[in-house]
């Protein structure tokens, strides 16, 4: 991958993942960008929201400071790590290690100490790659593609790193691959109009109907998500409708029947409205970043719950399932 960057646009990737299932149809490649306008109070991709590089810490690799001859604490120039007192045993080594402590409010993301970390414990959350270099290792998974499946481009909010997306969605289906674009719908109408002939379908996600509980959510308003998607419709693109149920916040029957009314609204272009129930499964992904996750007393829906909600958009007529 000599001199990337003249390999088209440059975007900022948090990761690639292979043989996606749950990420459109078939069997699927994801990208997944880094950066999103929205703050959902149930992100189970906290790495996904900020643009920038970060640090993250996974204290299970960590085997201790001083099998590591310091080397994270000493390439630290802003004093933001430091040696925990010993408070357990690493697996095997029979004695009791002191692992690193982070001072987020001196660490300056320099992420001189993630190079300095040899077991992988410090690590950097984000990498550069050019539309080409990312071009190129999705084309080794093709072999997987053949019964419907492709290539699905995510986020944080792919749509904020437009340039990168709109190219590597134009040499993907260029290259006869299944494009899936996963997207909150909060962008400019002139993107999607300049994406949708290279977008085979749009993963969209519907939050919430109220505008001001939506922004209470998710820190925006949803006027611009809801338009965008009546302008997808119209122009007749493939709409999966994804709605994530979060109990107590998103889930009252009025919000959920405005849902399905206007999914009903956009006509033949919603192929699939998908209910996605709350989980908690990325909870451990906020400690690593050193961030509070805020709805620790949020419980999963339990399957009557989610029947019930179920009945509410297949009663509208809507090809509808749990996801």
């Amino acid at each position: 991958m000599n001199d990337y960057k003249s390999r088209g646009a440059v975007g900022r990737i948090y990761d690639i993942q292979g043989y996606a299932v749950h990420d459109g149809p078939g069997v699927r490649t994801t990208v997944y960008l880094k950066g999103c306008p929205l703050r959902c109070l149930w992100c189970h991709s906290p790495e996904s929201q900020d643009f920038g590089f970060e640090l993250g810490y996974l204290d299970v690799k960590c085997v201790g400071v001083k099998e590591c001859d310091n080397s994270c604490v000493s390439a630290c120039p802003a004093g933001a790590l430091s040696a925990d007192e010993p408070g357990g045993e690493f697996p095997g080594s029979g004695a009791a290690v002191r692992k690193v402590s982070i001072d987020r409010e001196k660490c300056t993301r320099c992420l001189k100490c993630a190079e300095a970390c040899l077991p992988g414990a410090l690590y950097t959350a984000g990498k550069d790659a050019a539309v080409g270099e990312v071009f190129e290792r999705l084309l080794r998974d093709r072999i997987f593609f053949k019964n419907g499946g492709g290539v699905t481009i995510s986020g944080g909010e792919a749509m904020s790193q437009f340039d990168f997306t709109y190219e590597l969605s134009v040499r993907l289906k260029e290259a006869g691959i299944h494009v899936c674009l996963d997207t909150t719908g909060f962008a400019p109408e002139e993107h999607f109009a300049k994406i949708m002939p290279y977008t085979d379908l749009f993963l969209y996600d519907l939050k919430c109907m109220d505008s001001a509980l939506h922004e209470r959510l998710t820190g925006v308003p949803n006027e611009l998500i809801l338009e965008n998607a009546r302008f997808l419709a119209e122009n007749g693109a493939a709409l999966q409708i994804r709605i994530p149920v979060i109990p107590k916040l998103n889930d009252r029957e009025e919000l959920l029947g405005k849902a399905a009314e206007f999914c009903v609204s956009l006509g033949e272009s919603v192929k699939l409205v998908q209910l996605l129930p709350y989980h908690a499964t990325g909870k451990g992904k906020y400690a690593r970043l050193g961030r509070e996750y805020k709805l620790k007393n949020v419980e999963a829906p339990d399957d009557s719950r989610m029947a019930q909600i179920l009945d509410i958009f297949k009663s509208c007529g809507l090809n509808c399932q749990i996801h």
